[in-house]
């Protein structure tokens, strides 16, 4: 009986061993699960704060982004008019003394400081110079010096006695000041993103102007196909040695102005307008006006140009030279009789003029074309 009884012991006693190690083995199997949970916990709090910080940084970069595009944007409106991305070129078809005055208003330009007025005083006898009856009123409302270079290619505008005398004779003295101006001699001024030109070359006499308006007879070249504002920059602005940079592309300042290479000098002749755009404010302190009458196939640089084959189109404007001079050129292309003038502007790709002056920032050949009439 009393083995019986030590067997009974024995075995309750071995029970509540086995029960302990369980719950033991249960505790223990408990902790690695409170710390696998503890584990997760953190891990999905750092997660969490990982996707906050990316998700931060995201948004600061759209907002970078957003802001940078807010102000290339702005830029362009500002540059370009307004809200409208594309520059306005003012049009009327009325070419009056009254008309010019009132398009110039239009374009809301405020100049600064002395006032130069960048013509061409035209080559004797014959040719189609825009006439000082025309042009007074607005030289004489902007209180402003009319402009000038010698020529490169000899005659009678290529000394500055006689290019006075010229002005002289075209009745330019009756309405303003007329100032040659590398009377004095030349000056650089630098040429940045250029691929012909590193520096164009001007008369000394420039610096006394704070603001530029360029009043240019719309009209064929010999050479660039056409002549507008840039042409009436270009090569206008440039000395005699300047001229000769130009019409080279860059190789030389002395000698023939006459080059091989079409598309080298056309793109030489948009890079010192934006040479000469970016050292009067980045073209703030500048504004154009294309007058488009007497449209010859030849320049005002001669003398004796063949009659016109278009009737007179009218007066445009912009801020913008390269889209005026393309305005000018879609008008062009749609008048009657323009089979002349068409011709030689593509037998010089003459075009070529814009697409390389939007290549290196001048402006742009896309345009709104607003008549003021």
């Amino acid at each position: 009986m009393k083995k019986i009884l030590n067997i009974v012991l024995l075995f309750a006693l071995f029970l509540n061993l086995g029960c302990s190690n369980k719950s033991e083995v249960l505790n223990n199997q408990q902790k690695p699960i409170e710390i696998v949970e503890s584990k997760k916990i953190e891990t999905t709090e750092a997660k969490e704060k990982i996707e906050t910080k990316q998700t931060k940084e995201i948004e600061s970069e759209e907002n970078i982004v957003n802001n940078d595009n807010e102000n290339y944007k702005n830029n362009l409106e500002e540059k370009k008019g307004g809200n409208n991305m594309k520059p306005v070129v003012y049009f009327t078809k009325n070419i009056t003394a009254d008309s010019l005055v009132k398009i110039y208003e239009k374009l809301g330009w405020t100049p600064t400081g002395k006032v130069g007025v960048k013509i061409s005083t035209g080559e004797p006898p014959k040719s189609n110079y825009l006439r000082p009856e025309l042009i007074g009123d607005l030289v004489k409302k902007v209180n402003g010096t009319i402009i000038e270079c010698n020529t490169a290619y000899g005659g009678p505008r290529a000394e500055t006695a006689m290019h006075k005398q010229v002005a002289k004779d075209h009745g330019y003295n009756d309405i303003a000041e007329v100032d040659i101006l590398d009377e004095t001699g030349d000056m650089d001024i630098p040429v940045n993103g250029g691929k012909r030109l590193t520096k164009l070359i001007t008369g000394k006499n420039i610096t006394k102007y704070d603001s530029v308006l360029v009043l240019s007879h719309f009209k064929g070249h010999q050479m660039a196909g056409y002549g507008g504002a840039i042409k009436n920059v270009g090569i206008g602005m440039s000395s005699a040695a300047g001229k000769v940079l130009v019409h080279t592309a860059g190789t030389k300042t002395e000698g023939s102005i006459w080059y091989d290479k079409q598309d080298d000098w056309l793109e030489a002749l948009a890079e010192m307008v934006k040479g000469m755009s970016d050292y009067y404010d980045n073209g703030k302190k500048m504004t154009y006006i294309n007058v488009m009458n007497r449209i010859s196939i030849d320049c005002d640089c001669n003398g004796n140009p063949a009659e016109p084959d278009i009737h007179d189109i009218g007066i445009l404007a912009s801020s913008d030279p390269v889209a005026l001079d393309q305005a000018c050129l879609d008008l062009v292309y749609k008048a009657d009789g323009r089979e002349s003038l068409v011709n030689r502007i593509n037998q010089q790709h003459g075009e070529h003029t814009l697409e390389h002056a939007v290549e290196i920032g001048l402006g742009t050949r896309e345009y709104e074309l607003v008549s003021i009439d």
